[in-house]
This record gives structure tokens, sequence and C-alpha cells, in this order.
């Protein structure tokens, strides 16, 4: 194995700890009811998740575990999530592009999801997910085989997001980062949806503007840098 490709692996295994324990300090997770997940930067087919048993809290690159195609731990010592990886699994098999998901059940989100519609362009944040994101229509809400996640990661396409009816919010993203700050603003765009009580959205032209400035690496990587500080330090 080459040095450039365990830096990747490390530095790929302490974004993981850093966005789980960033859904803690949210309030997030607390019951053990989400995951984010990060594409082995060797082997495109196995996946780096949190040990089934560790609160999202105590995250750390040491209590993360690499699940193969059949969900077998092949690296790192702690049990399988399985609904992780039945939502996971087939969303980072059909979407070669992206490196990370992250799924987790929220304060508004959750509500929202409930709701089965989609969001309107009422907010800056929002404006991240115009034409970029979709509903899962479905009311399998307990995900207990892959079927269901192929079924997810039909729904869910080509967007950055997903609204799953009655369950709650989903990202990826090209990168742990990406995927973590898109579910953090995704979150706060379900509360606006929730709070506000007439919202008028801007136009569509005017939202795809504001979009093209927000969804950049730069963007990204500046928006992780101050949640960790913010949140972490």
């Amino acid at each position: 194995m080459s040095t450039e490709l365990e830096n990747q692996r490390t530095q790929l295994k302490c974004e993981i700890a850093q966005a789980y324990q960033l859904f803690a300090q949210l309030g997030w997770g607390d019951l053990g009811d989400g995951h984010i997940s990060g594409r082995d930067p060797e082997y495109a087919d196995k996946m780096w998740l949190l040990d089934a048993n560790t609160p999202f809290k105590q995250a750390t690159p040491e209590r993360l575990v690499l699940l193969d195609r059949a969900g077998t731990v092949v690296d790192g010592n702690g049990a399988t999530n399985w609904p992780a990886f039945y939502i996971h699994y087939p969303i980072l098999r059909k979407r070669q592009d992206i490196t990370s998901v992250a799924h987790t059940h929220t304060q508004f989100g959750t509500p929202f999801a409930s709701e089965a519609r989609t969001f309107e362009s009422i907010t800056q944040e929002a404006c991240i997910f115009v034409d970029d994101h979709a509903l899962f229509d479905d009311e399998e809400v307990q995900v207990q085989d892959l079927a269901c996640g192929d079924r997810i990661a039909e729904a869910l396409g080509r967007n950055r997001g997903l609204i799953l009816r009655n369950h709650g919010l989903l990202t990826v993203g090209n990168t742990v980062k990406a995927s973590t700050v898109w579910f953090i603003l995704m979150e706060r765009v379900a509360e606006a949806h929730l709070k506000a009580l007439k919202p008028k959205p801007i136009s569509h032209n005017a939202a795809l503007y504001a979009k093209a400035d927000l969804v950049t690496d730069g963007q990204v990587d500046h928006s992780f840098a101050n949640l960790v500080a913010h949140y972490l330090s």
C-alpha cells in the first residue's frame, strides 16, 4: 500500500469521526439512529462506518469498521450497523461520483419528511437544494434489506439530498465534509419550512445564482472547519 493511500485513508477516517461527533454535539443520534459513511480510497467497493455499538460522541478513527459488499467487517474491531449498510451500500454502489452518505433523525428533518413534500427556495440555504433533492415516497421506514436501499438509491438519482418520507433526511457528497455540511444545512432548510408561516420563495433563476456560489469545495471546507472549531474545539 502506498503512503499516499494510507494518508488518504487516515484523513477519511478522521473526517468521519469528526462528522459523528458534530452530529452528537447538535443533539442527533442519541439513540444510535443515524450513520455517516466513507468510501475507502483504495477499495471502492468497501466503506467505513462507526461501529454499531459506539455512541456518536465517542466516535474516533479507531472505532470505525470497514465493510465489504456483504456487510462483513474486514478491518477494525466492532459490529456492523446493518440499517446503515442497507442504506449506504446501494447508494455508494450506484453513485461512483460520491464518497460519503449522511443520514440521521433530527428535530426538524423528520417531521418535515412526514409531510412528503420537497423544499422551496425560501432561504439562502434552501437554494443549495434547488433542482438537487428528491423525495423517497415510500412507507418502508424500517430499512431491513438491500432491496429497500436500492429503491432509496434510485429515488436519490443524481441529487445531493433526499427526503425519506416519514423518516428523515439524507445527503451525499464527494467528501465526508460535503455530505456532513449538506446534511446540517438541509436540516436548517427543513426547520425554516416548518417555522415560516407565509414564506415567499425567490425565483428559480435567483436560486440557481445563489446556489452556484454556495456549493463550491472551498465553501464546504470553510463551513466544515467552522463547525469543527465551534463544536469540537
